[in-house]
């Protein structure tokens, strides 16, 4: 089974497919969509959907599990970031990609069982269930691989 992670954002999307056999799972692959922040937000919102599409196309996953909005202290950034996560979910339902939800507390809880864990435990756990001691350098690529790994842990239990 492969599972499409991402972490949704205006300025960065991270994302990351990885293979599940329903016991071990393998990093297939990760990466970004970044846009500049010079631009049209509906070009940035255009940008995002057509790459996704081709990851969509290239990887062909089965499931996605993506960060769900909550809670935002910096109400600025709230807005384009739900707009950039609605373009993500449009082209998932496109491709009929089955969508399970988790918010960042329930992806540290899945991940470390403390729902208020620090990058570095959730980095470390990230590691521990890829068997690898690298990982990828941005942080938004390596939340949408523990927002994947949630999946394989919890599939469809929480949000769907």
């Amino acid at each position: 089974m492969k599972i499409l992670g991402i972490d949704p954002g205006m300025a960065i999307v991270g994302y990351s497919i990885l293979d599940f056999d329903g016991k071990n799972i393998s990093l297939d692959h990760s990466g970004s969509i970044q846009t500049a922040k010079d631009k049209k937000e509906s070009a940035r919102l255009l940008e995002i959907y057509t790459d996704l599409k081709t990851i969509i196309e290239k990887y062909k996953p089965d499931v996605c599990a993506i960060e769900k909005l909550f809670f935002f202290r910096n109400y600025t950034t709230v807005m384009p970031v739900a707009h950039a996560r609605g373009v993500i979910l449009l082209a998932l339902e496109e491709f009929n990609i089955p969508v399970y939800e988790y918010t960042p507390i329930e992806v540290k809880q899945i991940l470390t069982g403390y729902g208020r864990a620090d990058k570095k435990e959730v980095e470390r756990m990230v590691k521990i269930s890829l068997g690898t001691e690298t990982l990828p350098k941005l942080d938004d690529t390596i939340d949408s691989i523990a927002i994947a790994i949630c999946y394989t842990r919890n599939q469809g239990v929480l949000n769907k």
